[in-house]
């Protein structure tokens, strides 16, 4: 089940103007900016996709906001008008609780040993779909209250929700070891499915492109998968032409990018594998 934004109304900062056409917006937050995708709902076809980054230095939320708000009054793709709208929150201040251990009483119990949690931190969670898991996490509430006061009551979840759900739907069939490595900026995360189940996920930060090889060996050799014989899937950041491809691809020969359902346009230059988690929201 997703979060479900419900704060009370305040004095709209911009009003967005009602054309639906049928469309969707979706929406990623991440530390240093955001992108958003917008696709017809019917025929899922995707219209535009932006990815924006913040002013550099700009770790104030109230620079931050300033900056989502001038894009949302200033960016005539904002403009339309959406059908329904989904966010999701990228950022490593998240866990993964078994269902029968978890207590919505105790949510802050589940992030204090992995993250500093401060005491006004507000806290919310994610029952995975097909899967006894609950990703507890922490979001960008102040970016939350400005979507509400923009648009109304909208869903939204932790990125790595979208990650897991959806691989999960897209190895129901498969009994095979599947290793998916999730690139966004500064950090990763690698997910291993086997047997239709979650054998591993975990969030990794990294700057170079040693520490990104180190982490995905390590992951390997906890599971005593042989590098020599795995199967590893990109998604999202990452291209051929990259060092970070290079250098996994000297010590994993079999590499693969994962490539989303939906048909991105040439004219946006992507490839198919990117923005695998923004696109597969809706």
């Amino acid at each position: 089940t997703a979060a479900l934004v419900c704060i009370p109304a305040s004095p709209k900062i911009e009003t967005i103007k009602s054309n639906f056409n049928n469309k969707h917006l979706s929406i990623q937050l991440r530390s240093d900016g955001f992108a958003f995708c917008i696709l017809h709902k019917d025929s899922k076809e995707i219209i535009n996709i932006q990815d924006l980054s913040f002013p550099e230095n700009s770790n104030s939320p109230n620079i931050q906001l300033d900056f989502i708000s001038n894009e949302f009054k200033n960016n005539d793709l904002l403009h339309g008008g959406f059908e329904s709208i989904n966010v999701t929150h990228s950022n490593n201040l998240s866990t993964f609780v078994p269902k029968p251990f978890f207590n919505e009483d105790n949510l802050s119990d589940y992030l204090q040993y992995n993250i500093k949690i401060l005491k006004n931190d507000f806290i919310a969670y994610d029952t995975l779909e097909n899967s006894e898991l609950v990703n507890v996490f922490i979001p960008y509430v102040f970016i939350n209250n400005y979507l509400f006061d923009t648009f109304g009551s909208f869903e939204y979840k932790h990125t790595s929700t979208i990650l897991v759900e959806r691989l999960l739907h897209e190895t129901s069939s498969s009994e095979n070891v599947n290793f998916y490595v999730n690139v966004e900026k500064d950090i990763f995360q690698i997910v291993v499915i086997k047997a239709k189940k979650i054998e591993f996920f975990n969030t990794f930060n990294y700057k170079t492109k040693e520490d990104f090889i180190y982490y995905i060996l390590f992951a390997a050799e906890q599971l005593n998968l042989n590098p020599e014989e795995l199967k590893l899937y990109f998604i999202n950041g990452i291209e051929k032409e990259s060092e970070l491809y290079e250098i996994v691809f000297k010590y994993i020969k079999n590499v693969r990018f994962f490539k989303s359902n939906y048909s991105i346009p040439k004219e946006l230059k992507l490839s198919n594998h990117s923005y695998f988690t923004l696109i597969n929201q809706y």
